[in-house]
């Protein structure tokens, strides 16, 4: 196996750690990672963390969950049903920008005779903070604060406040606060793009061959306070999509200054010119509003923005910092971790936390993508990394928010339904990667044929519902999800009569992409049985509570009770491919009769694979990007014994690249759960420092959400074995040996309950307790064994 150095934390002399904040002590050259690691993002607006004053970057980035535009995909050899038409997020133009000159010298972060600096984000104030202290080239110090402020409230609304106050004489000091399309001038997207998977990575986002961005509206407003708006509007060339970016000016000096706006189609400025004196601070308050849309004129958009912008100035900042920590006490009461013993791994846990909350907050049923709104990585597309990694986590920390990305997947059936009639399949069938619902992977091997995208829609669908009991979405919106992907699967899989009788699911690709197009991939296999048979089960209790649901269901989607049946019956009679020499389940029919890849001939370097080895000599060893099997096992526990995962384990893991980020945490959940508890933990930290060590390398594509989700993952399933039983609760503990103690809350059907570990006993059995804070009264499997029932303000030991 690939032998990985497992991050022990961060630097902690440029890093100070700080359990609630991520602080940067001094300036390294790292500018793609720390833009990430400080970005900020509420589902909806991004922002990357580069410097107010612009200039040096390794990525300036602003983006809006969906806004994107297509361009025609180019195949060397074309063939029916491929994909035709690419998405790519759009980088929309950038308001962050606040250029500041002292004597006629620029401020320039990276190059700058700096006497201080500390940059951080908070994670109870959802605020990015600044404060350096410069000398200036002809000598003076200035004072230089900013806080940035993308709003977890207001959806579509971010604030920047900017001081500069000079503690060394007084000086000519100008502002220049900007709005910037980049595009024009700055080659972001004047790059030709490469060819389709011709050296480059394909996790990288392409550039665009044409002028994506075209100006619509310039407005300027200047209002009998002073204050002064700007919103320029713009339309895709090829989607069509409309975006407009707005920015509003409150400025504070009690002495000399001057204001003059220039408005263009690409460039828009407002430029303060101030006689700064020692002493006096100066103070810019920047709002910023975007609205996008897929067919609403950008007048329209401009209007809009103008509407928030002079929303927010009459809130005013406080209030909207405080409507922010608000926003931020409600989520960490129900998604916190605490860890005692491991101050590094508490300031991480929480970080990643945070990046879950910063992609959920305000997504409003729009997907999460992989990089969430944090970089244009994988080009903003959504997969299944968030019905697999995100929404079990939002199920139980916030059900609002998993709702919403399951019914944006309800409103994607129309085009999975196309999608399905393309690849000669019956119902629907969901793109691998998108943005509008179209597939937009223009290799099938790896994309297209990954089947298992349907069941994990509906594995989404199953974990919100038992977590919540809200029968009213399972009746309106999900059974129709759970129809339309089991008449796929119970159609691209057929009867076997080979001795037993099997259904058998073949030309399929599972999670590990360095295996493409194999028959009967067990985690295909595995997790079409539970859609096959959570549909028909869900169908039979609608016909038994909801019959006139039902009966609208059999006219609009011609439902029979024989199709249902037929679901029921493939489900019983799924074939799961097992080794009975081994003793383990099979990844697929033939995987066990590959060459296994020479691991002790494979350089450092080499690693991921997938960029230094055609596709054809990976896909002829027994070699794994990502947990295939193993995630089987993590999202179906219940289909394999405890021997069985044992043994499975023990197999897949050393051949395990780990070359995938969405590796490690379902690693470390397994690892967990059979009992190998150091391994465990090693792998529980390769998750927790993917993005904040950059294990993999391309953390400065954006952060990786769905590995995000993983950790909570391995704090709740992982060392807290928790499992939804259905009649009751149940918890595993087992607390790392590096930690003292930890704690983390579930929502369960509007309850709200907390779970500590608290280490083992002197028998060497691992302890803890639960408590329900809140709500009604809940069944849960104790340390003795029995399920009781306790209530609120109630503790047990499990």
């Amino acid at each position: 196996m690939k032998i990985t150095t497992t991050p022990t934390g961060l630097d902690t002399h440029r890093y100070p750690c700080d359990p609630w904040r991520l602080v940067e002590s001094e300036i390294g050259d790292d500018l793609g990672l720390t833009e990430t690691l400080f970005g900020l993002g509420n589902g909806y607006l991004g922002m990357r963390a580069n410097p107010d004053e612009g200039r040096d970057a390794h990525a300036h980035g602003t983006f809006v969950n969906g806004f994107h535009e297509t361009w025609k995909i180019k195949h060397a050899e074309d063939a029916f049903a491929f994909a035709k038409t690419g998405q790519t997020i759009v980088n929309v133009p950038d308001a962050k920008l606040i250029k500041l000159y002292i004597d006629d010298e620029p401020l320039l972060i990276q190059s700058a005779d700096l006497e201080s600096y500390e940059r951080a984000v908070d994670f109870r104030s959802g605020a990015l903070e600044r404060e350096l202290i410069w000398q200036t080239p002809s000598g003076r110090r200035a004072r230089v604060r900013s806080e940035r402020i993308v709003s977890l409230e207001h959806r579509h609304l971010a604030v920047i406040t900017f001081e500069v106050t000079m503690l060394d004489g007084d000086a000519p000091v100008v502002l220049s606060s900007q709005i910037l399309n980049r595009q024009e001038g700055e080659d972001e997207y004047e790059v030709k793009a490469a060819s389709l998977g011709e050296g480059m990575d394909p996790r990288k986002a392409q550039a665009f061959e044409h002028r994506v961005l075209n100006p619509e509206v310039q407005r300027h407003e200047h209002d009998e306070h002073g204050d002064d708006e700007i919103v320029l509007g713009y339309r895709c060339t090829n989607s069509g999509m409309t975006v407009a970016a707005g920015i509003r000016h409150v400025f504070e000096y009690d002495g000399f200054f001057e204001a003059r706006t220039d408005v263009g189609p690409h460039r828009s400025k407002t430029v303060f010119t101030v006689d700064a004196v020692e002493g006096k601070t100066i103070r810019l308050t920047k709002f910023i509003s975007y609205h996008t849309s897929t067919g609403v004129p950008a007048r329209e958009l401009a209007d809009r923005c103008h509407r928030t912008l002079r929303r927010a100035e009459r809130l005013g900042v406080d209030e909207i910092r405080t409507a922010q920590r608000a926003w931020l006490d409600w989520f960490w009461r129900r998604a916190d971790i605490e860890i005692d013993g491991d101050p590094s791994a508490q300031q991480a846990v929480r970080w990643n936390l945070f990046q879950l909350a910063q992609a959920s907050a305000r997504v409003q049923e729009q997907g999460i993508g992989a990089k969430a709104v944090s970089g244009s990585g994988y080009e903003g597309h959504y997969f299944w990394d968030t019905e697999v990694y995100v929404i079990p986590f939002l199920a139980l920390t916030d059900p609002g928010a998993a709702k919403k990305l399951l019914r944006f997947r309800w409103r994607m059936l129309d085009a999975a339904r196309r999608r399905a009639d393309e690849m000669a399949v019956a119902g629907a069938l969901y793109p691998w990667r998108t943005i509008n619902g179209e597939e937009a992977s223009a290799y099938y091997a790896a994309g297209t044929a990954q089947y298992h995208i349907n069941a994990a829609v509906v594995f989404a669908v199953k974990r919100y519902v038992d977590a919540t009991g809200d029968e009213e979405f399972l009746a309106k919106e999900g059974v129709e999800i759970l129809i339309e992907t089991a008449r796929m699967y119970e159609d691209l899989g057929f009867y076997h009569h080979n001795g037993e009788r099997s259904f058998q699911i073949h030309g399929v690709t599972g999670p590990d992409e360095y295996t493409t197009v194999v028959n009967n991939n067990l985690y295909t296999n595995v997790m079409a049985q539970l859609n096959l048979r959570y549909a028909a089960e869900t169908v039979e209790h609608l016909t038994e509570t909801r019959p006139e649901l039902v009966e609208s269901l059999r006219r609009r989607l011609g439902l029979t009770d024989d199709e249902v049946a037929g679901w029921r019956e493939a489900a019983d009679a799924m074939y799961l491919p097992f080794d009975e020499e081994l003793g383990i389940h099979q990844q697929d029919d033939v995987f066990l009769e590959r060459e296994r890849w020479p691991f002790e001939l494979t350089r450092d370097d080499q690693y991921p694979l997938l960029l230094n080895f055609h596709p054809l000599v990976i896909y002829r060893h027994q070699v794994l990007k990502q947990a295939d099997v193993v995630l089987a096992m993590f999202l179906r526990g219940e289909a394999f014994d405890l021997d069985q995962r044992r043994r499975n384990f023990d197999y897949y893991d050393p051949i395990t690249t780990g070359d995938s980020s969405l590796s490690a945490c379902v690693q470390a959940v397994v690892a967990a759960q059979v009992g190998h508890d150091e391994l465990a933990f090693d792998y529980f930290r390769q998750a927790l420092y993917v993005d904040l060590a950059d294990t993999h390398g391309n953390a400065s594509d954006g952060v990786h959400i769905a590995s995000a989700g993983g950790v909570w993952a391995g704090v709740v399933h992982g060392f807290g074995g928790f499992h939804d039983a259905g009649a009751h609760l149940e918890f595993s503990p087992r607390l790392p040996e590096a930690w003292e103690r930890a704690a983390f809350h579930v929502t369960h059907h509007d309850r709200l309950l907390r779970v500590e570990l608290t280490g083992r006993t002197a028998d060497g059995v691992a302890g803890g307790s639960v408590t329900l804070v809140e709500g009604d009264t809940v069944s849960v499997r104790g340390a003795d064994g029995g399920i009781h029932e306790i209530a609120e303000g109630v503790s047990l030991e499990i």
